[in-house]
């Protein structure tokens, strides 16, 4: 029976290179406002309010740009239904087996002059990242944010 350590599976005794240090894809960085209106806790639900508009994106791990599975984000967003510090306008949802996430909402609306939405990453595998997309119009009925996260 052979017993191979971690040290000799990371130097590629297995057949494979693992990288013994990640490097490649840079971490993302919390946006300025993105923390705004932000409910630790928020629950994980189905869809917000009425919906209408969907907030979707990735998360990915730093360094090899792996998907992860099975990660919290929390949106929330000025919409035709209420402002972002409601709770009602807060939910969070967990991302698939690619790393992807999609949740429905209503309608984001302007507030402070920009169309725009918050998400956040705080499961606590991962650094906390707050990010604050801005839509191109009002009139979108979607928009993307994507994560690339670093190990706390």
């Amino acid at each position: 029976m052979m017993v191979l350590t971690a040290a000799a599976a990371a130097s590629g005794i297995l057949g494979m290179s693992v990288p013994a240090r990640a490097a490649g894809l840079s971490p993302t960085r919390t946006m300025r406002g993105g923390a705004n209106n932000y409910r630790p806790g928020a629950p994980i639900v189905d869809r917000i309010g009425g919906g209408g508009f969907w907030m979707s994106g990735t998360v990915r791990r730093a360094g090899d740009g792996a998907p992860l599975a099975g990660q919290r984000i929390q949106i929330w967003a000025h919409t035709t239904e209420g402002h972002e510090r409601d709770a009602r306008s807060h939910g969070a949802t967990l991302t698939n087996a690619n790393g992807e996430f999609r949740l429905e909402m209503p309608q984001i609306v302007p507030a402070f002059g920009q169309a725009h939405g918050h998400l956040a990453y705080d499961s606590g595998d991962f650094k906390t990242v707050f990010l604050r997309p801005v839509m191109a119009s009002s009139k979108d009925t979607s928009l993307s944010a994507h994560f690339v996260l670093e190990p706390v």
